[in-house]
């Protein structure tokens, strides 16, 4: 005969699955800088597999300069070379201005295929993947810049400043760039079709630039064109590029830059911080 033994069940044992224990997000500041530097080489690293985005960084100036040069040079400043000298301190800041534009369209790309959502549960700060794309870009920038200087030497420009001075004037358009890259972070995590991030990127971007001194003096222009010149942002920034490449008055015009540069920041970074959180 076999006698089968029961143990008794064990008392006051709850088999309710209890709450997932949750990382916690650290965010002082070396932690973020840590997570974002990170981010920002990851960005860099996908140009190994998408090494055509430096194609738009690379051509188009060099479209932009010989169009401008040779097809308006001589009409406008009556020689080419006189209007290299005045042209082309203006590219580098068209340049960078219409790249910024990527960052936004790469946004809402990672977003709308789940990367954003992965980093959403790693441990890191929350501005890290944001702020980390929109300073990979910045750092992409330096190839448009590079490739802006090698071609107008080429070309015929000269430098009449220091090597100091045309280091200050390419921090001087990146810092001015990594402030816009965020309003058009902005549109990427608020827009849902990458298309549409371009399309309204652009039309922000030919006022700014077109609607300058960059490819003209601001006296030439009519009175109510003059009044959107002088208050437009892309103004003091091509002065300043000017003054510190080619010589001329650089302070008021740096000044005015970077104010506008950290209102940029201060407005913007907020709004897509907020914007990204609600997506995500």
């Amino acid at each position: 005969m076999t006698t089968t033994t029961v143990r008794p069940a064990a008392e006051h044992i709850d088999e309710r699955p209890g709450p997932i224990a949750s990382v916690p997000h650290r965010s002082d500041p070396a932690t973020v800088l840590r997570h974002t530097l990170t981010l920002t080489w990851r960005s860099l690293v996908k140009l190994k597999k998408q090494s055509e985005q430096l194609i738009d960084l690379t051509l188009q100036p060099i479209l932009f300069t010989v169009m401008f040069v040779y097809l308006f040079g001589g009409a406008i400043e009556g020689s080419t070379h006189e209007y290299l000298q005045f042209l082309l301190p203006g590219i580098l800041v068209q340049t960078v201005v219409f790249a910024s534009v990527g960052t936004g369209v790469g946004l809402c790309t990672d977003m709308s295929t789940g990367v954003f959502d992965r980093f959403r549960s790693l441990p890191i700060s929350r501005i890290a993947p944001l702020a980390g794309t929109v300073l990979g870009d910045v750092l992409r920038f330096l190839v448009a810049v590079t490739s802006v200087f090698v071609f107008g030497s080429i070309l015929g420009f000269r430098f009449h400043t220091n090597p100091i001075a045309v280091a200050a004037a390419i921090g001087l358009v990146l810092v001015f760039a990594f402030a816009l890259c965020w309003v058009v972070a902005l549109l990427g995590v608020t827009m849902k079709q990458p298309r549409s991030v371009q399309g309204v990127s652009f039309m922000m971007m030919f006022p700014l630039t077109f609607g300058s001194n960059l490819f003209a003096k601001t006296d030439t222009m009519p009175g109510w064109l003059q009044a959107w010149v002088k208050v437009n942002p892309i103004t003091e920034l091509t002065g300043a590029s000017r003054g510190l490449t080619t010589g001329g008055p650089v302070a008021h015009h740096a000044i005015v830059t970077l104010i506008w540069a950290a209102g940029l920041m201060l407005v913007f970074i907020p709004l897509t911080l907020r914007a990204y959180s609600r997506r995500t």
